[in-house]
């Protein structure tokens, strides 16, 4: 069985086919600036780099495109399209549906229905989700919702305390997202140890972060609750913020809320703190150069990492792993030392020059250290298979 994984932006499709019987990558690649006469078409194929530049009118003529490429007798993977048994979507939030579904009306309705909340995430899917069935209706679309892995998280965890209709008829409660990788690093934890009973505090920390809290390879705390927005401050939007704090604003700067709620979603976070953008890195050379609201923006953020991870320590009853993974979480060794730091007396020491050199996955916790300490690149896409295939297979 083949199963060919969907990234979606936009104007963006990225896509990785796995051979599920050996769960081995076969291919990746996909198309920049759909919508222009000159879209970026690339692709890696049996270890051969393919680009060229094309015009692709939206996203269903994309997949057209990549199942081109896959299919090419010189340089492709496979012998024909048929050979893919489903499109698997990464997909963020269905509201009242949730798991992995088939893609029906009805499931493309629920996503709509939460538009308000994914903004940045749910129109562009809903859009391709919806070309594709209607112009390759012989391939199945499978949604793999984000917010699947969080169903194990008890109701004390889960609840807001506001009244309880908002949450039993408005589905206001906290979801949790980025479920496919806290999902990979609860299973990949588990294969790393050989054991299924692990406490373990996941942290995805990229350019989207958030931070989960795993027991028997189950979510039981997560820190992005109701939307995307919430939690830990991302790299544009602002994370947990009071919104008693909205008419304050809206009164002072004669905004709508529709126009705060945009800037709290595309121009706060690390964005709007530091003044030099949302990513870490130029966050980081601008704070060494002296910029004291840079530095702060660094400080805000291992600061509300450091919370939820005090936080799950307490919820988990103390924790066996650490796993950093995501953009930030693999690479970022400075933050990885901020976030670290002086927990000596909670048993969790950093090895200070293995975290300086740590590539891949690495343990990067010092020998005298009682809780492993591990970088792990995550597979979002492997797991999206995973789910797709198992689906398939009833």
């Amino acid at each position: 069985m083949k199963i060919l994984v969907a990234n979606l932006g936009s104007t963006s499709f990225k896509y990785r086919l796995f051979d599920m019987e050996t769960e081995r990558q076969l291919a990746r690649g996909g198309i920049q600036r759909i919508g222009s006469p000159e879209s970026e078409c690339s692709a890696e194929i049996g270890g051969k780099t393919l680009q060229k530049v094309i015009g692709v009118p939206d996203h269903a003529e994309a997949v057209r495109q990549c199942l081109a490429q896959l299919t090419d007798p010189q340089t492709g993977c496979l012998r024909d399209a048929a050979e893919v048994s489903a499109i698997g979507f990464k997909a963020v939030h269905g509201g009242r549906i949730t798991g992995v579904q088939r893609v029906t009306d009805d499931v493309l309705a629920a996503m709509e229905e939460m538009n308000p909340v994914a903004p940045a995430h749910n129109p562009p899917y809903i859009a391709a989700m919806r070309q594709m069935g209607e112009q390759l209706p012989e391939i199945p679309l499978v949604a793999a919702f984000e917010t699947d892995f969080h169903q194990t998280i008890p109701d004390r965890n889960r609840y807001y305390a506001v009244p309880y209709e908002w949450a039993d008829e408005g589905l206001i409660r906290r979801w949790g997202f980025h479920g496919a990788s806290h999902r990979y690093i609860a299973t990949r934890t588990a294969e790393l140890f050989s054991r299924d009973d692990l406490r373990v505090i996941s942290c995805h920390l990229g350019g989207s972060s958030s931070v989960c809290a795993i027991r028997h390879g189950l979510s039981v705390a997560t820190s992005m609750g109701f939307s995307a927005q919430s939690g830990l401050p991302q790299n544009n939007r602002c994370g947990d913020f009071d919104p008693f704090a909205l008419p304050v604003i809206m009164k002072r700067s004669g905004k709508s809320l529709d126009e705060v709620l945009d800037v709290l979603a595309s121009q706060s976070g690390l964005a709007g703190l530091s003044g030099v953008g949302g990513d870490l890195r130029d966050i980081e050379q601008a704070a060494e150069a002296g910029n004291a609201r840079a530095r702060l923006a660094l400080d805000v953020y291992a600061a509300a990492v450091r919370h939820y991870l005090g936080a799950y320590l307490v919820e988990l009853g103390g924790v066996d792993v650490i796993a950093l993974t995501g953009g930030i979480g693999e690479n970022r060794a400075e933050f990885r030392q901020a976030i670290c730091r002086d927990l000596e007396e909670l048993g969790i020491v950093l090895d200070s020059q293995v975290n300086t050199t740590a590539r891949g996955e690495c343990r990067i916790s010092a020998p005298e250290s009682r809780v492993e300490i591990w970088t792990i690149p995550t597979n979002e896409e492997l797991i999206v298979a995973r789910l797709t295939a198992r689906l398939l297979k009833g």
